[in-house]
């Protein structure tokens, strides 16, 4: 029987749908696999269910002498050397449209978080500090009528586009290499970069992770940004260049971080942690018992459509590897 790895433990219903037709190996320690644990799983294996945390890169692909497929449990794709995965015509496949909304809406939670210091004002609640009604006590910021700048206008920055302009009546500008189709529909208008850091209230990072956005955001970047703005990051850490983020926090406290993503993940600047004006979260953005249960189904149906000999869904090199099977 083919065997399937799993790289962390998923849903159950993802498991079910591959179990009849193959042998299930699951990493089920609460850590990601290393890389000569991942090669030496990989070797014999006819599919992977991947995280976007797993690093596959030409030197395992080779070793894989088996794997037909790469079916990445996420949306990103700068996980897995793409070149070589078609070249050894392995299918590789994510999970995109599933997770827009449940992103989406944690990013605008963590904008709420920043805005009124929620964190914080939980901490104080529960150390018992909290004496009755002050008017001073945690004093946030409106987000109605505000500006939010939003880098990256997918899918995702077009879901936090329309909670923003629908919900708080914000001022939306983005930036994108190209216009956006949904810019109508989320009121929202396409300015450039430096524009954008300069008036917003509010940025968000909603960018996939790619060799034009990788460390987009540097010392002279954040110099423009408001003292005073909010500075959300939802699509990958490596985006930012966190030093100079941390520079920026730790010069102005009214400049308030609110992070989902980091570069080096789960090995983070522990520097971050002594900031008191930054909301930290363990990359959780699809996490909801809807989206993930949906993202294990998507990747492990694609593993047993291409056992099958169907093309998969959401097959990111499948130009060539699809023709090729018609």
């Amino acid at each position: 029987m083919d065997k399937v790895l799993i790289t962390r433990v998923i849903p159950e219903n993802g498991i079910e749908i591959l179990k009849d037709e193959f042998d299930v190996i699951v990493n089920k320690e609460d850590r990601n696999l290393t890389k000569s644990e991942l090669a030496e799983l990989s070797k014999d294996v006819f599919g992977i269910v991947s995280m976007v945390s797993d690093k596959i890169d030409g030197e395992i692909l080779e070793d894989a002498k088996n794997l037909r497929i790469i079916a990445n449990y996420g949306v990103g794709i700068n996980n897995v050397d793409i070149s070589s995965a078609t070249e050894k015509r392995v299918f590789f496949t994510n999970t995109p449209d599933v997770l827009t909304q449940a992103t989406a809406e944690l990013g605008f939670s963590l904008i709420l978080a920043c805005a009124r210091r929620i964190p914080q004002a939980d901490r104080f609640t529960r150390n018992g500090e909290f004496k009755g009604v002050n008017p001073v006590l945690f004093l946030g910021k409106e987000l109605y009528g505000s500006t939010l700048g939003i880098v990256g206008m997918g899918r995702i920055g077009a879901a936090v586009a329309r909670m923003a302009h629908f919900g708080f009546d914000m001022n939306v500008v983005y930036y994108n290499r190209t216009k956006s189709d949904r810019e109508k529909l989320v009121g929202a208008r396409r300015v450039e970069l430096e524009y954008l850091l300069k008036e917003s209230d509010v940025v968000i990072v909603c960018a996939p992770l790619n060799e034009d956005s990788k460390y987009m955001l540097g010392k002279n970047e954040f110099s423009l940004m408001k003292d005073d703005a909010i500075f959300v990051n939802i699509g990958r850490g490596e985006i930012v260049d966190t030093n100079s983020l941390i520079e920026k926090a730790q010069s102005s406290k009214d400049f308030v971080v609110g992070l989902d993503v980091y570069e080096n993940e789960p090995n983070f600047d522990r520097r971050l942690l002594e900031l008191d004006n930054c909301v930290m979260l363990p990359h959780i953005g699809s996490a909801t018992h809807k989206t993930r249960m949906k993202m294990a189904e998507i990747a492990c149906m694609n593993v047993l459509k291409v056992k099958r000999g169907e093309c998969p869904d959401f097959v990111v090199n499948g130009g060539e590897l699809c023709r090729a099977k018609d």
